[in-house]
């Protein structure tokens, strides 16, 4: 009964959108997979989000969401960005960019909203994990929100994903 349990929950995961979870695509033209953040976008320059863009959104797309965390944070992960209900017409932001009309920042793990660049302790590279999804739904939540609330809502949502890691390292001078 335990395996038939398990199988039949794989099978209704399986068949969720048909069980496709779609490939994304999100670049930057300033770093490529696994190389570094120029210092203009860290804490050691002016600090402000880097240029993106995307492709790829799958048609029944409704709405985006862009979370930026460093997992190698001596703190756990912290969570540089988030922004969410980006609609999905919005294909690329620029440096600096605002928020898109209709999207929404989440709280960042300093408590406040909008882009805070990297800055790990001298000596020590960490990596960003620049991560899109794409939604099924436009979610009932607002600026200032949480991350634990934000994931939460996702759940069950997420139809495509994407992923672009930055590095970065700072050095006392």
């Amino acid at each position: 009964m335990k395996k038939y349990s398990l199988l039949l929950f794989l099978m209704l995961s399986l068949f969720q959108y048909n069980g496709v979870v779609y490939s994304l695509t999100i670049t930057s033209p300033l770093f490529k997979m696994n190389s570094l953040i120029p210092n203009q976008y860290t804490c050691t320059g002016a600090d402000q989000s880097p240029p993106l863009a995307w492709s790829d959104i799958p048609p029944q797309t409704q709405s985006l969401a862009l979370i930026v965390d460093d997992p190698d944070s001596p703190e756990g992960v912290w969570t540089h960005w988030i922004m969410f209900n980006i609609p999905p017409t919005v294909i690329e932001l620029e440096a600096g960019s605002p928020v898109p009309s209709g999207a929404a920042n989440a709280k960042n793990s300093w408590g406040g909203l909008g882009y805070r660049g990297p800055c790990p302790p001298f000596g020590v590279a960490h990596s960003y994990h620049f991560k899109l999804y794409a939604l099924d739904t436009v979610l009932s939540l607002g600026d200032g929100t949480t991350r634990d609330l934000l994931l939460n809502a996702m759940t069950g949502h997420v139809i495509g994903e994407a992923e672009l890691v930055g590095l970065y390292q700072r050095f006392k001078q």
